[in-house]
C-alpha cells in the first residue's frame, strides 16, 4: 500500500522524464521495505504508534487522499472527466475561500516564485484547497474514532515502550504533565507549520536552483506535504494529550479503590 501511494501520482500524472521514475521507484522500494520491516518486528522501532490503530490508518488516508485528489484534478488537464472536473472545481472554491489575508492558502500564495505563470498560480491555490479539504476531514474522523472507540484502548492498557519507543516514561517529569506538553507543543507545531513551511521551501528552492512548480508531480507533492505534515502533527498532539488523559484517569480508579479498600479495612 505504501509502495502503491507513492507511485499513484506519477500514475495520474503522465509525462515525467525517466529520471523521475527511477527516482521515485527507488523511494517507493524503499519505503516499502522500511514499513514492511517496521510492522513485521517485535520489538519497537521508529514508527509510533504501530500497536494503537487507527491513528497511523488515518494518517495514511490523509496522504493517500490528498495524494489522489490533487494528482486526479492535475493530471486530467483540459481534457478532463467529470471525476476531474469535479476536483477542480471544488479546490478552486475552497481554494479562492480561503484565500483571505493571514490564512495558510493565502502565505503560499505570496510565496510563490517570481514568474509563476496564472495557470501554475491557479493550479497551487486548488491544490492548497483540496489538500486543507481532506486534511479537515481526515482530522475530524480520527476525533469522532477516538471517541466511538474509547482510544487507544477500551480496557485502559497502552503500551507505551511499543507505540512510544523514543518516550522515556521514568525520565523528567510526571509522565502525564510530560505528555500534556508533548501532546500541546505538537498541537502548536501543527498550526504554525503552514505558515512556516511556504517561505522555508522557496529558500531552499532558491538556494539549490529548484523549480518548485517546474512539473505537476512536483507541485503535487509540495502541496500534499504542506497540508499532510500540519495534520501529522495534530493528529499526534491530539493522541499524546487522549493518552495522558486515560493515565490520569487510571490514577484516579486506582486512588479511589485505594481509599474504598481502607475505609472498608478500617471499619472492619
Amino acid at each position: 500500500m505504501v509502495i502503491g501511494a507513492i507511485l499513484l501520482p506519477m500514475v495520474l500524472i503522465p509525462g515525467q522524464p525517466p529520471r523521475v521514475v527511477e527516482a521515485t521507484v527507488l523511494i517507493a522500494l524503499f519505503a516499502g521495505l522500511f514499513t514492511l520491516v517496521e510492522y513485521a518486528a517485535v520489538y519497537p522501532g521508529l514508527v509510533e504508534f504501530r500497536d494503537a490503530p487507527p491513528l497511523n490508518r488515518v494518517r495514511f488516508g490523509i496522504l493517500v487522499a490528498t495524494l489522489l485528489a490533487i494528482s486526479a484534478a492535475i493530471g486530467t488537464g483540459p481534457d478532463a472527466s467529470t471525476l476531474g472536473r469535479f476536483l477542480q472545481a471544488v479546490g478552486m472554491l475552497l481554494g479562492q475561500s480561503i484565500d483571505i489575508p493571514y490564512t495558510p492558502v493565502r502565505v503560499i500564495m505570496e510565496s510563490l516564485p517570481e514568474g509563476t505563470t496564472a495557470e501554475e498560480a491557479r493550479m497551487v491555490r486548488m491544490s492548497a484547497g483540496l489538500a486543507y479539504l481532506i486534511s479537515l476531514v481526515g482530522l475530524t474522523v480520527f476525533s469522532i474514532l477516538i471517541r466511538l472507540r474509547s482510544w487507544p484502548t477500551p480496557s485502559g492498557s497502552f503500551n507505551v515502550w511499543v507505540n512510544l519507543p523514543t518516550f522515556d516514561p521514568t525520565a523528567g517529569a510526571d509522565v502525564v504533565a510530560r505528555l500534556r506538553r508533548d501532546g500541546t507543543i505538537n498541537v502548536l507545531l501543527g498550526l504554525v507549520l503552514p505558515y512556516l513551511s511556504p517561505p522555508l521551501m522557496l529558500f531552499v528552492a532558491r538556494g539549490h536552483g529548484i523549480e518548485m512548480l517546474e512539473s505537476g508531480l512536483a507541485t503535487c507533492w509540495i502541496m500534499t506535504l504542506w497540508a499532510f505534515l500540519p495534520a501529522s502533527l495534530f493528529l499526534r498532539g491530539i493522541a499524546l494529550r487522549r493518552l495522558a488523559l486515560m493515565i490520569e484517569l487510571k490514577r484516579r480508579r486506582l486512588a479511589t479503590e485505594r481509599v474504598e479498600a481502607e475505609g472498608g479495612v478500617a471499619h472492619a
